[in-house]
């Protein structure tokens, strides 16, 4: 075998994977009841935050997840979506031959800017999207200034 065969055969998001898994394995050692949520969460939605002249949009992907089964918490500019996607046990086939959707319970935590009004949060959740609107506080929203027509310019001299 040459050297350019062997790089031809390197997979790298195999090697990937295999570290991934080396890593849950040994972080599945801290996961014991009572723990922190942090070391009991198994995975984490993904999500998109954007900015609007008037607030902050939190948009998660929760597919399979009942509303009841989440949570949204705001301690002091740290906003925590958490909750859990429970394992379908109704199958008509005894065994799964592969498993890729992420089951078990859920962490996210966003840090937010100062200029937020946390008692003002509101949270709602359709066709398995969940959406956080984070207003901000009327002195941190942008303001239009408008620029007058002069005939000549103060000068500072």
């Amino acid at each position: 075998m040459n050297l350019l065969t062997r790089f031809d055969r390197w997979e790298p998001f195999e090697e990937l994977t295999t570290l991934k898994n080396r890593m849950d394995r040994m972080l599945s050692r801290f996961t014991e009841e009572g723990e922190e949520p942090l070391l009991t969460a198994r995975w984490a939605p993904v999500s998109d935050i954007f900015e609007t002249g008037d607030a902050f949009i939190v948009k998660a992907e929760l597919p399979g997840i009942e509303e009841k089964d989440i949570t949204v918490e705001i301690e002091g500019n740290v906003l925590t979506l958490q909750g859990e996607r429970k394992l379908e046990t109704e199958t008509e086939e005894k065994g799964y031959r592969r498993m890729e959707r992420s089951y078990g319970k859920f962490l996210r935590s966003f840090t937010l800017p100062q200029n937020v009004k946390p008692e003002k949060i509101t949270a709602a959740f359709v066709n398995g999207i969940l959406e956080v609107t984070v207003p901000k506080k009327e002195e941190s929203k942008p303001r239009k200034i408008s620029v007058e027509l002069k005939k000549k310019l103060v000068s500072a001299a």
